[in-house]
């Protein structure tokens, strides 16, 4: 991402990229998922998760929703970050001051 805002800004191509935690997506949010946190459960299910997901974050949040992603996406697309370029955006709840 660095090295493409550095090519292409010349060009007046902003280039940087979203950083997520665990988003409430089906991707986060299944049976497989649910069964490699929590092995030690005979059928566990979302509320299982949540005190290992919330164990990653600064805030007291177990997941972010996928709006919030999105938001921060249409933000960086928007005119309000025309000068914003090779920046690395964590939408995280903190999980990298961990």
């Amino acid at each position: 991402m660095r090295t493409l805002a550095v090519e292409l800004g010349q060009h007046s191509i902003r280039v940087n990229s979203v950083h997520p935690t665990h988003v409430n997506t089906p991707m986060l949010m299944n049976e497989t998922t649910y069964r490699s946190f929590r092995p030690d459960l005979s059928d566990p299910g979302p509320d299982d998760l949540v005190p290992i997901c919330r164990n990653f974050h600064i805030l007291p949040i177990p997941w972010v929703q996928p709006e919030d992603i999105s938001n921060a996406v249409l933000f960086l697309v928007s005119e309000e970050s025309r000068y914003i370029t090779g920046v690395p955006l964590p939408i995280d709840a903190g999980s990298t001051l961990k």
